[in-house]
């Protein structure tokens, strides 16, 4: 059945990406192999940013609006240097140049390249790479998701009582909860142990927590606090490789809500979404 695509050159789009994002990757491999980092704390001291963070953005965007002059762009240190999230029907990049900086400091290798593409504001394609271990996941809308360009596919565990859960305490929720945010995190990892889920797993990255799901070896990931640029390329291979990706509520994702839900299956993600204590957060852009 052909694919009712968003713009005539999207497949262009893809490519040229995927090509800067792996061109990127040896940027992070290179860093990476180094023995420190220079490190910067923004929001709080668990927010850290590198020059390598900033590197890889600045490549990325300069790559892309150099190919294509009419795109807009949505990135995580831009974001933080001051720049206005403006999410508007135009072809836009939302980028994250290393998603898991604090895993990035310590040399623990789970990091991702993030860039997802959404064009009149539905997410189309994403591109979410680690060059550290290797993997390479993506996906565009209507064809399927792939890591290291072989198909994936989400798991069909229905129940919490089978499922391997990706759950991170947040501690960023903190700077705006305090420790309500500690009860609410500790009470949802209570209630899913209390409902025999065989275990919890945290990557350090909401990106690879999600292209777990998406590959199937995680059944579900819940999280909140996090931005468009954490989750916009995943959330696109997630639901390519079979799955579901919603608001922690359960309804349809908003990728500028800051909060998302993602299961191998809708029942899994009933069940989980119906077990958790909510927090809202006012959405960007």
């Amino acid at each position: 059945m052909p694919v009712d695509y968003a713009h005539p050159e999207e497949d262009r789009f893809f490519n040229f990406a995927l090509e800067l994002v792996k061109k990127a990757g040896r940027l992070v491999r290179d860093a990476f192999d180094q023995p420190s980092s220079n490190v910067q704390t923004k929001a709080s001291n668990t927010d850290l940013v590198t020059e390598t963070d900033q590197a890889v953005e600045a490549m990325l965007i300069k790559g892309l609006a150099a190919e294509f002059p009419e795109h807009k762009f949505i990135g995580e240190e831009s974001v933080a240097g001051g720049q206005k999230i403006e999410y508007t029907n135009a072809p836009t990049w939302i980028i994250d140049p290393i998603d898991g900086t604090t895993n990035f400091v310590h040399r623990i290798p789970m990091v991702a390249i993030c860039v997802g593409l959404a064009i009149k504001k539905e997410l189309r394609a994403g591109i979410v790479y680690n060059p550290i271990t290797n993997e390479l996941f993506t996906a565009q809308v209507g064809r399927g998701a792939f890591k290291n360009g072989f198909p994936i596919k989400s798991s069909q565990t229905e129940v919490i009582s089978k499922a391997v859960i990706c759950a991170s305490l947040g501690i960023h929720n903190m700077v705006t909860f305090g420790e309500r945010w500690l009860e609410i995190a500790l009470g949802n990892h209570k209630c899913q142990v209390l409902a025999g889920v065989r275990g919890h797993r945290s990557f350090g990255s909401a990106a690879i927590n999600m292209a777990y799901v998406a590959q199937g070896c995680v059944d579900a990931y819940a999280e909140y606090g996090i931005h468009a640029w954490d989750i916009a390329a995943a959330a696109v291979i997630v639901k390519e490789a079979g799955g579901v990706v919603i608001d922690p509520l359960g309804s349809e994702l908003n990728v500028m809500g800051r909060k998302v839900l993602c299961a191998g299956t809708r029942k899994l993600a009933d069940e989980l979404s119906g077990m958790l204590t909510h927090v809202d957060f006012e959405p960007e852009g």
